[in-house]
């Protein structure tokens, strides 16, 4: 069984909900019961992103898998960075009535992720950062190049036909996975999708250039990774093209009560590359350190 929301194809374990938060619907999936787990996604995609791996996680937990503002095509938020977003999942959590919950991010989600556990220490109970954004100034060069004038007014607009939307998922697709192969054609197929959405590519672009530049990523948190106060998980793939995973070892070494678990045979996208590995690791940590 399944449905359809945004264009994208959904398995019917998990609901779709709408919520008002700052004034503006937000949409969300939502599966299990237990202790809140909140999912943040990186720049240029949604929730349905983390589908491979919401079953597994909803079986010990609450789980909410949020579209950032701007990416579910409904309004244009006043402010893609990083910092506001994060104040809109703390007031996410409000509005669902969470007092707290686990964190996980991906890329800019991580940072968003970052930004939260810094601003509002008593939301989140504990942190992962997967793949994330602000660890360090190296990033591809090709996300630097589609932050430069010109190129991103392309990349912004040409994927809004069906052959640039096509060629955007393609391209996509061989940047954020290590093999070929791993590639799930349903990944490629939402991605031709979510870029013809309305504001789509518009929120992409002006996510990625609030968090990278021509010299690299334009936000970077190492010094005050020491004040995190919960339990953190560092998780990456070590065949990253897009952050290399270097990053998640000079941060882990700053982290008072952290852990790092690097996936072979993986990218940017360890929830959808090695879905099981990912919720394997994420379990564990969850049990060992007992954040609830």
């Amino acid at each position: 069984m399944a449905y359809y929301r945004g264009g994208l194809t959904i398995i019917s374990d998990f609901v779709e909900k709408t919520i008002h938060v700052e004034g503006h619907r937000a949409r969300y999936l939502t599966a299990g019961e237990g202790p809140p787990l909140v999912l943040l996604h990186g720049v240029g995609t949604s929730s349905g992103e983390w589908s491979w791996v919401l079953p597994d996680l909803a079986r010990n937990n609450l789980v909410y898998a949020i579209d950032l503002p701007g990416y579910d095509g409904s309004y244009e938020p006043p402010d893609y960075s990083p910092a506001f977003t994060a104040s809109f999942v703390n007031s996410f959590l409000d509005a669902v009535g969470a007092e707290s919950a686990v964190v996980v991010g991906n890329s800019f989600g991580g940072l968003v992720a970052l930004h939260l556990a810094l601003s509002e220490p008593a939301r989140v109970s504990a942190l992962v950062l997967s793949d994330s954004a602000g660890l360090g100034r190296m990033v591809s060069p090709v996300l630097a190049a589609v932050t430069l004038p010109g190129g991103g007014e392309l990349a912004k607009t040409l994927p809004k036909t069906h052959l640039g939307a096509a060629q955007r998922s393609f391209r996509r697709a061989l940047l954020m996975f290590a093999r070929p192969w791993q590639i799930p054609w349903k990944w490629v197929n939402d991605q031709y999708k979510l870029a013809q959405l309305p504001n789509f590519t518009d929120a992409t672009l002006a996510s990625l250039r609030t968090t990278v530049g021509a010299t690299g990523q334009r936000e970077v948190l190492l010094d005050r990774l020491p004040q995190l106060q919960m339990p953190a998980l560092i998780v990456w793939g070590i065949e990253d093209r897009v952050l290399p995973y270097s990053q998640a070892k000079d941060a882990i070494a700053l982290v008072q009560d952290g852990s790092l678990e690097l996936i072979s045979n993986c990218g940017h996208l360890p929830h959808v590359e090695q879905p099981k590995r990912f919720a394997s690791i994420l379990d564990d940590f969850l049990v060992q350190e007992g954040p609830h």
